[in-house]
């Protein structure tokens, strides 16, 4: 079951990449923007924690 929920995933990802760039880009942006925002923070934090 695992598997197949996988490839359908796999599957989505691309049918999504292919009949939307633009939006697939903006989606791909605002996940790599928030995991930015997540990393400064803990940056933050850790430098605020050791001062």
């Amino acid at each position: 079951m695992k598997k197949i929920l996988t490839w359908a995933g796999v599957a989505f990802l691309l049918f999504f990449l292919f009949s939307a760039p633009v939006e697939a880009s903006g989606v791909i942006n605002g996940i790599l923007e928030s995991l930015r925002g997540a990393a400064e923070a803990v940056i933050t934090f850790m430098q605020n924690l050791f001062q």
